[in-house]
């Protein structure tokens, strides 16, 4: 029996679409959940690889150093000042470092990156690990909700010439934007007060 063209034409569409659906649901399914954690994955090093951090903003650049001491701190500031750096803050950063991923990738001109505030961003982090190879996350401005930032992530340009922009979480920003004091390592409760030789007593039974 010969079918009504029309028919034939609907089998054939159906036919081509569960081809389709198979090829791009179920065998591509596996390709593209690996592409995508690797485009949302910033950086690939772990924290122990870290061997210093240069954080640049618009009011400060500070250099830290891993201590080569096993004790505490861990981390050192170099300069602007010399001293202990406070490792919870420092441990904060490398956290979102290590484990901090892209939520999309955009494929943008260089001459456009001043759209996202990335020709003069508001923080430069430089990552140096023990061997040597160096990494850099460049934070730009907040995106149009407010939710992310926008960045770059060891930014050279693409064969097409255009610089991927990622959007990363905000927590960088907070992350970053420290007053210098906050980067010290904390003075202990117990110091001295200024002007006295000795610590004050503590005072027992309101005597």
């Amino acid at each position: 029996m010969k079918l009504p063209r029309t028919t034939l034409i609907l089998i054939l569409l159906a036919l081509g679409l569960g081809g389709f659906v198979y090829l791009y649901e179920i065998r591509g399914a596996t390709v593209r959940e690996e592409i995508n954690e690797q485009k949302q994955q910033i950086f690939s090093f772990a924290e122990d690889d870290v061997q210093s951090l240069t954080v640049k903003t618009k009011k400060l650049t500070l250099n830290l150093e891993r201590s080569s001491e096993s004790s505490n701190p861990k981390w050192l500031i170099k300069s602007p000042i010399s001293g202990p750096a406070n490792d919870a803050i420092v441990s904060y950063l490398m956290d979102l470092l290590v484990k901090g991923k892209s939520d999309r990738t955009l494929s943008t001109p260089v001459k456009e990156l001043g759209e996202f505030a990335l020709d003069q961003p508001q923080a430069t982090i430089n990552i140096i690990l023990k061997n040597r190879q160096s990494h850099q996350l460049i934070l730009g401005k907040s995106n149009f909700n407010g939710r992310f930032l926008y960045a770059q992530a060891d930014s050279a340009a693409k064969p097409d010439g255009n610089i991927n922009v990622l959007l990363v979480s905000t927590d960088f920003a907070n992350a970053v934007n420290r007053e210098l004091s906050e980067w010290k390592q904390p003075v202990d409760n117990s110091q001295k007060l200024p002007g006295l030789s000795t610590p004050l007593p503590t005072p027992t039974n309101g005597k």
